[in-house]
């Protein structure tokens, strides 16, 4: 019998109880099934993504090209000039910007490990191998044993490679991708190795740039080598390179679509001639923006049957020559051609079918620009005047080039009074747009043409109210820019140098180490004959052995 405390019959109880039961077996039926459900779906998700990154053999599933600009010598500083001249010569608005300024991304850090002040050498070791050098190495460690790089690792993965310059092709950035020795001044042995032969074999499918006399036996009218070597004629019937040396050869190529990969391109003797130049030259030269945009078809076009992309590096080698020589006038027009073409390499990017990225940087800056300038025993004067650059239509390493052809031409029969007259009024006025130069400043250009482009450079830069601290490289940060995307977060912020070789070839999924790794059981230690590498490394890090530019 039911009692006051238990007002439910047997009967009822026993149900009550079994009900209990039941529901505590489906509440733990359905959280079981929740967390198998869960945990298949996080699986599914994973293997999704792993699927859509990756392919069964470790590397992208997905078409990728990679294209790396390398701004040579430009520093922030030079963005602030370049933005200013732009807004006044085209009237355009304070607030108008670079293209460049719309995808700065971060930051990079560029000492090298030796010098907080690094040279190109050892910046661009670290971009493509990912790793710290010595001043004036060439894909090579302080041990002094070479280091694989993310061009020559792409090329094995099976993507197309090139190098894009405006300065010699054996220069120590392109060269830095594609050789390796101790020292930058090697460019007779990195010619050699950038057409193939060296260790590794072929590793570039394209090259555009200047440079020609590293290339031409010394036999040869307009060549620089040290030994009768026909490196053109070895590479093409060696390597099995097509080659151009003219404007109508570039124009031939039909932007990239009638190229036939190898290609060597190789435009100027040395250096393609600075762009204010260039451009009263342009049926002699091509310019860095149709060089990157003819590269970019002509790989396009290799790897159009190919499940693998390209990796392309693209220099505006000369901003860092401006800097060298404290030519204002000549470094603006430099990051405007380079603004351009990384203009061009975005629109490339957002046209494609394939996947890809644009990450670009500095290796250092050069010159210690600074967008003011004290006047000795004067008060400081905060502005500077971008349309002192504007009046200018010719580089200083182009008036002085001039200057000294004039005084050869001239020989002993030219006065100093007439050479000072004649400077006055066929470089100074027409060349820098300059119409108040002193008797001491002409003086100074016709008693010492040797020294002409800095003594150019100077007179634009005092009007213009630049300054210039050094005619070497500094140690200020640089910027880095990128299309975007979420891997390219590795590179946010401010990062080393060496972290941005590192997400070069974390994007193509290469592996450089490997390539290290072949490289030393194909190579002995690089050797400089007689003389201790550490001695030779010593004084080349001392200036022992420079020459005037480019370092």
């Amino acid at each position: 019998m039911a009692t006051e405390n238990s007002p439910l019959l047997p009967n009822e109880a026993r149900a009550s109880a079994a009900s209990r039961r039941w529901s505590r077996v489906r509440e733990v039926a359905l959280f079981a099934w929740a967390v198998i459900a869960t945990a298949a779906v996080i699986v599914i998700a994973v293997w999704t993504q792993h699927n859509q990154q990756t392919s069964g053999n470790g590397s992208p599933s997905a078409k990728r090209n990679l294209i790396f600009m390398v701004s040579d010598g430009m520093g922030p500083a030079s963005l602030s000039l370049t933005r200013s001249y732009r807004q006044l010569v085209d009237n355009l608005p304070h607030d108008d910007t670079l293209v460049l300024d719309k995808h700065l991304w971060g930051s990079s850090r560029t000492r090298s490990s030796n010098s907080l002040v690094t040279d190109s050498a050892a910046g661009a070791t670290a971009f493509s191998c990912g790793k710290k050098s010595y001043n004036g190495a060439i894909s090579v460690l302080p041990d002094f044993e070479p280091c694989g790089s993310v061009l020559e690792a792409a090329k094995r993965a099976g993507y197309m490679t090139g190098l894009v310059v405006t300065t010699d092709i054996t220069d120590a950035t392109p060269a830095c991708f594609a050789s390796h020795v101790l020292l930058r001044g090697m460019q007779d042995e990195i010619a050699l190795q950038e057409i193939g032969h060296g260790p590794l074999g072929r590793s570039v499918d394209l090259m555009l740039g200047g440079g020609r006399c590293h290339f031409l036996p010394n036999s040869t009218y307009g060549s620089c080598r040290q030994d009768d070597v026909d490196v053109v004629r070895l590479a093409q019937e060696q390597y099995g390179w097509s080659y151009t040396d003219s404007r109508d050869g570039f124009d031939s190529l039909k932007g990239g679509n009638k190229a036939h990969l190898p290609l060597l391109g190789l435009f100027a003797s040395g250096d393609v001639p600075f762009e204010m130049d260039r451009k009263n030259m342009n049926d002699v030269y091509p310019s860095l923006d149709e060089m990157a945009k003819t590269a970019l078809r002509a790989l396009e076009k290799a790897t159009a049957d190919s499940d693998k992309g390209f990796f392309l590096m693209i220099e505006g080698s000369r901003i860092d020559h401006a800097g060298h020589f404290n030519d204002p006038a000549a470094q603006v027009r430099e990051v405007l051609e380079y603004d351009k073409a990384f203009d061009s390499v975005l629109s490339f990017l957002r046209d494609s079918d394939d996947d890809g990225i644009l990450v670009a940087t500095s290796d250092h800056e050069t010159g210690g620009l600074s967008l003011a300038f004290q006047e000795p025993g004067k008060r400081p004067l905060y502005n500077w005047y971008p349309q002192v650059l504007a009046n200018a239509s010719a580089s200083c390493e182009n008036l002085a080039a001039r200057l000294r052809h004039h005084i050869d031409e001239q020989s002993s029969a030219l006065s100093h009074d007439d050479l000072k007259s004649w400077i006055n009024k066929e470089l100074i006025l027409p060349g820098l747009g300059i119409a108040d130069a002193t008797d001491k400043e002409l003086s100074q250009l016709a008693k010492y043409p040797e020294a002409a482009i800095e003594t150019f450079a100077a007179i634009i830069s005092l009007r213009a109210h630049i300054g210039w601290s050094s005619h070497g490289h500094s140690a200020v940060d640089v910027n880095v820019y990128s299309s975007g995307g979420p891997e390219a977060d590795r590179i946010r912020g401010n990062v080393e140098n060496t972290d941005i070789g590192k997400f070069l070839s974390h994007y193509l999924d290469v592996d450089v180490d490997e390539v290290t790794r072949e490289l030393r059981q194909k190579t002995s230690k690089p050797s400089l004959g007689a003389m201790n590498a550490e001695s030779f490394v010593s004084k080349w890090n001392t200036g022992i052995y420079h020459t005037a530019e480019g370092q």
